[in-house]
């Protein structure tokens, strides 16, 4: 398995720089996130983010000066070391593992910035709502929205939320120019990338994140999605309407995987890359799958395939990796 560092393969734009925002600015402005309508009466000054592509979000908009802290499970993490903002990282202050009322609070946050299953979770109390009763404003990650069903999420295609989330947060920033560099050089980063597959077979791509009882992998409205399709896959479980989910392995053996995208991420059983290609390949049920006996196994740090600034330079090096055959 040829396993990427991510970092060296990111478009840079925005690494380690901060971009003047508009401080001074006192209009009141009101953007629409996961379907409500936000309004922010100042530029927020002390923001708290979860998790690590939300953080390289602030980073990649050149935001770091407006940030009490970040929270993220172990700084030292495959995410940090591989980020190209990695410099933004040991700059700002990491806050804690996990997110809570008391760390945001601790921080003096004015923002909180996590999304649900990224901080925001009814079984811990860290709601928005809880957070609006302290006085403290919330943006919501427009990959996790909720969509109406049950606790589904994913209201959009994963990419226009990128999109939507830097245009958003250009607003609330002032940042509106930085945003639309980004999404414009992304864009064409991901339609270069698209040439490389054109006029090719698209194989069956099965993102296996975690899980040996039941696998956890993407449905359509997770970063996933665009990554495996745009770089000139099919998705395995595209027909899905949630984002991040459970599936079962009957389907996934049924379905016939030709290529597996691994997420580098530690999940209890299998921590590693090549622990988890490991499993697959001694699961009987997969053994004669196209993907195990060709040994087709790619695999890309977890701040990669969820919604990131990291997402086109994934796109990238995974349409490298189809088009090598």
């Amino acid at each position: 398995m040829r396993t990427v560092v991510c970092a060296a393969l990111l478009l840079l734009s925005g690494c380690g720089a901060t971009v003047a925002s508009d401080t001074s600015a006192t209009d009141p402005v009101t953007i629409t996130n996961c379907g409500q309508q936000v309004t922010f009466d100042r530029v927020p000054s002390k923001v708290v983010t979860n998790d690590t592509g939300i953080t390289e979000l602030m980073f990649a908009l050149g935001l770091k000066d407006r940030m009490a802290g970040y929270v993220i499970k172990g700084k030292d993490s495959v995410d940090v070391r591989t980020s190209p903002w990695k410099a933004d990282f040991d700059s700002v202050k990491h806050l804690s593992d996990r997110v809570s009322k008391e760390v945001v609070q601790g921080a003096g946050a004015d923002m909180v910035f996590a999304g649900w299953n990224y901080g925001f979770s009814e079984s811990t109390g860290f709601t928005p709502d809880s957070l609006k009763s302290l006085g403290i404003g919330t943006y919501q990650l427009t990959e996790a929205c909720r969509n109406g069903v049950g606790k589904q999420r994913g209201i959009m295609p994963a990419l226009d939320a990128l999109y939507t989330d830097l245009r958003n947060l250009g607003k609330i920033f002032r940042v509106e120019a930085k945003a639309e560099e980004l999404v414009s050089g992304y864009q064409k980063q991901i339609a270069d990338a698209g040439k490389l597959m054109a006029g090719k077979p698209r194989p069956r791509v099965f993102l296996y994140d975690s899980g040996q009882d039941q696998p956890f992998t993407s449905g359509k409205n997770a970063a996933p999605q665009d990554v495996i399709s745009k770089a000139g896959g099919d998705n395995l479980f595209g027909d899905l309407n949630d984002s991040w989910t459970t599936v079962n392995w009957e389907t996934v053996v049924q379905r016939d995987p030709e290529v597996v995208l691994i997420v580098d991420y530690a999940d209890g059983e299998a921590n590693t890359p090549e622990q988890k290609q490991a499993f697959l390949e001694g699961f009987a049920p997969l053994a004669n799958s196209p993907a195990v006996k060709g040994k087709r196994f790619f695999s890309l740090p977890y701040a990669a395939l969820v919604e990131s600034p990291r997402n086109a330079a994934s796109i990238e090096a995974f349409a490298k990796f189809l088009a090598e055959g």
